[in-house]
């Protein structure tokens, strides 16, 4: 675990693509000095890691665009959500606050000790948050002024077994859960969504995880923006917990990409 790897990479796409594959929680890198904060020691942070990272939807994500006819564009977290959460809100909005688990953690998934409840979060936001949440809003500003749209599709995994710190853990657990957003999700690209994983099993609606990322820049202001959040249950493509890939991943993969294609055309 050190400082070495960039907190984030945006990975070109087609000029004329107005896709954007986000991956936010994909990473276990965690620089030095996060790790200091951090009072696990470090078995149980492997441990911790191995229940909150979303493993291998990096992996989904970049086969997913291999298949694609259109290449969509990529934005990577490179570091590990305990360093920061990027799609927290940085504020009292945030609900995951009641779980110690606002933009920058201080429980665990069980709810156990991370950081100290005193941590100031201002250095990781001023390091961490804010330079990614600028960085992805020039993303979607250029794909705007290059395409004239912008479809964010957040690429996420959850446990087959509700956490201790899931708010919302008690309602169903779909293969495939797509979270969407009043403003942001139309129905076009819900139905798109329905219809390229219809395959891989049953596809459920903002259970056990809702919404979708949008820079704040044009959240909730900009139409031309549109976003949906496609969660994976871990069980259909890995181990569990933090395990490696197996088949499945191929398979989401096909699907994740006849997605693209579907809201490129």
């Amino acid at each position: 675990m050190t400082s070495a790897a960039p907190s984030f990479e945006l990975l070109s796409g087609a000029g004329k693509s107005p896709v954007i594959l986000h991956v936010p929680h994909s990473a276990r890198e965690i620089p030095d000095d996060v790790r200091a904060g951090i009072v696990l020691d470090d078995e149980a942070l492997e441990r911790e890691l191995d229940h909150i990272v979303d493993a291998h939807t990096a992996e989904i994500a970049e086969a997913a665009t291999e298949l694609s006819g259109v290449t969509p564009w990529r934005f990577v977290n490179r570091l590990s959500r305990l360093a920061v959460d990027p799609e927290r809100f940085p504020d009292e909005r945030e609900e995951m606050l009641a779980v110690g688990m606002g933009a920058v953690y201080t429980r665990t998934t069980h709810r156990e000790p991370l950081r100290p409840v005193d941590t100031d979060p201002e250095p990781l936001l001023a390091r961490y948050f804010r330079p990614y949440a600028a960085a992805m809003t020039e993303a979607v500003a250029e794909r705007l002024a290059a395409a004239g749209r912008v479809v964010i599709i957040d690429v996420h995994s959850y446990p087959t077994r509700a956490l201790p710190y899931e708010l919302h853990g008690h309602g169903p657990r779909p293969p495939v859960c797509l979270g969407t957003d009043s403003f942001h999700t139309p129905p076009e690209l819900l139905a798109a969504a329905r219809n390229a994983f219809a395959g891989r099993g049953k596809v459920g609606l903002d259970s056990p995880f809702g919404g979708a990322y949008v820079p704040l820049e044009f959240y909730g202001r900009d139409p031309r923006v549109s976003a949906l959040m496609v969660e994976i249950r871990r069980d259909t493509y890995m181990s569990e917990p933090g395990g490696p890939a197996g088949p499945g991943l191929d398979r989401l993969a096909e699907a994740l990409a006849a997605l693209v294609d579907a809201v490129t055309d």
